[in-house]
């Protein structure tokens, strides 16, 4: 697992399952939180790590797609993936 830290696409892969944790941490927990029982505090910080990660991803993606010439196709499914929930894990096995 050491190896993940030493190279941008292992970066990457790390990424896109923390993005992916947390962006169902944000709508399977806190949004529940915050509409049913009217605890907003959870989805305040969530979210903020979440938009963080999410960044991080995405800048991520497009730093391998420039060092790994990936085609555009590849990038738009890297994209894609971060905006459907369990996506990124998907594209931590099969595109990464």
């Amino acid at each position: 697992m050491m190896h993940w830290f030493t190279t941008s696409l292992g970066r990457l892969r790390l990424l896109a399952l923390a993005e992916g944790v947390s962006f169902l941490l944000l709508l399977f927990v806190t949004m529940p939180l915050k509409y049913v029982w009217a605890y907003p505090e959870p989805n305040r910080v969530v979210g903020l790590i979440h938009g963080l990660l999410f960044v991080l991803y995405v800048l991520s993606v497009i730093q391998n797609k420039i060092e790994h010439d990936w085609k555009l196709s590849k990038t738009g499914l890297a994209l894609m993936a971060s905006i459907i929930p369990f996506g990124t894990f998907w594209a931590e096995r099969k595109l990464f």
